[in-house]
């Protein structure tokens, strides 16, 4: 049974930082990309950053840009997200995702076939 387990979730001042964890078990997910999401209160859930099954190729949503870095350690099957810079629109449950399809890479929703149950940032101003 193919589980994502993410944490590192907090509370952080605006400005500073968190790294979130996305452990996976069951499979190994070496070829296959993963992701972030995240859905505040209210709000429909947002792309956030993807990775490719090898890690060369990368893609961020235009509101993290330049702050957050997405990466992986296949040896390892967790993928993580360093989050810099955060600001209080940050706040949000995020997601991890792995995409059951090898050798692709998405940025929506319908891309990901395993979610995580999501660990929570809260951000304060």
């Amino acid at each position: 049974q193919v589980q994502l387990v993410e944490s590192g979730g907090g509370l952080v001042q605006a400005g500073g930082s968190l790294r979130l964890f996305c452990a996976a078990s069951g499979r190994t997910f070496s070829t296959n990309a993963m992701g972030w999401f995240r859905q505040a209160p209210g709000k429909e859930r947002e792309f956030v950053a993807a990775i490719s099954g090898r890690g060369g190729r990368t893609y961020y949503g235009d509101s993290v840009k330049g702050r957050f870095t997405i990466s992986r350690d296949n040896a390892k099957n967790t993928v993580y997200l360093q989050m810099n810079s955060l600001k209080p629109e940050d706040t949000a449950v995020y997601y991890c995702a792995a995409d059951a399809e090898i050798w692709t890479i998405g940025t929506t929703e319908g891309d990901y076939e395993y979610w995580g149950q999501g660990t929570q940032v809260t951000v304060s101003s």
